[in-house]
């Protein structure tokens, strides 16, 4: 049995973990009041875009992108995923990395080749444990996504779909849908597809009546230039939701350390009180003892 010592150093130890949990959980409160705000400000973007690719999608022009054009043919796969730099945020990284897990254990089971780019430092370590090709990466964005460091590891990858490199491109990430729930997700991000550019804020008539726009100087350098920006927008609002999503948990995980901390001090407590107690008694029985004896 642990002495009283014991016992009160133990307590010592977890009221200052128990601290720390709780500077963490409010830190991470306020980071998350300001990466929702930042998410909900990137989305009339997105869907204005989203807008913008659904009337190129379905207009009758003499150009059609190539991120347009479906392959039937699908060899190699690329992957984005998103993850988070740093840990302690519940089973958020856990929960999106199975579902990458799963989907390429898939795909190389038809004999595809699976290629990643990598956003964020969990998800790059955990490429690199699998054995998946990595052709570019990203890590320490900090706590607000930067759109000046997201094009290049993101031009890598349409670079690749453009040259015939990649077949299918996908993203993985975090979709924030409360604080206490986020959703792992998997979105194709090319070609594009219907679902994609509908998303969720377009509605059905855009679709029923698209009209084009007029092109200055041309279509094509026009298109090309608006269909980038349009992939790059969905991988900005990825991230931002991924961020979002990653303050949320971690507060919620704080949060419960920190209650279990409270529980196992409560426990501790009860467990030192017995001892001392039996300590003083077994006292009191040595001297009732001794004074007997005498």
């Amino acid at each position: 049995m642990a002495s009283s010592r014991d016992i009160r150093n133990k307590i010592k130890s977890v009221k200052n973990t128990q601290k720390i949990t709780r500077a963490m959980e409010m830190v991470a409160a306020s980071k998350m009041r300001k990466a929702q705000d930042r998410m909900k400000k990137a989305r009339p973007y997105g869907e204005k875009i989203r807008n913008v690719a659904a009337h190129m999608s379905k207009a009758s022009v003499e150009y059609r992108h190539p991120f347009l054009a479906n392959r039937e043919t699908v060899n190699r796969v690329g992957v984005i995923v998103v993850t988070s730099d740093k840990g302690l945020c519940g089973g958020l990284n856990t929960n999106v990395l199975r579902r990458v897990l799963n989907e390429a254990r898939g795909w190389q089971n038809n004999g595809k080749q699976i290629e990643a780019c990598c956003i964020g430092n969990k998800g790059l370590g955990f490429m690199g444990r699998a054995g998946v090709s990595v052709i570019s990466q990203i890590t320490g964005l900090g706590d607000a996504p930067n759109m000046e460091k997201l094009i290049g590891a993101v031009k890598v990858v349409l670079d690749a779909y453009t040259e015939n490199r990649l077949d299918r491109v996908y993203i993985f990430y975090n979709r924030f849908v409360n604080t206490m729930k986020q959703e792992p997700v998997m979105e194709q991000l090319l070609p594009l597809t219907d679902k994609l550019i509908k998303g969720d804020g377009v509605e059905s008539k855009v679709l029923r009546s698209p009209w084009d726009y007029i092109y200055e100087p041309e279509a094509k350098p026009v298109i090309d230039d608006i269909m980038v920006r349009y992939i790059e927008a969905l991988v900005y609002q990825a991230v931002a939701e991924n961020m979002a999503s990653e303050q949320s948990a971690r507060m919620v995980a704080m949060k419960a350390a920190s209650d279990n901390a409270g529980n196992l001090i409560d426990e501790l407590t009860l467990i030192y009180n017995k001892t001392r107690q039996a300590a003083i008694t077994k006292e009191l029985s040595e001297i009732v003892g001794g004074a007997a004896a005498v």
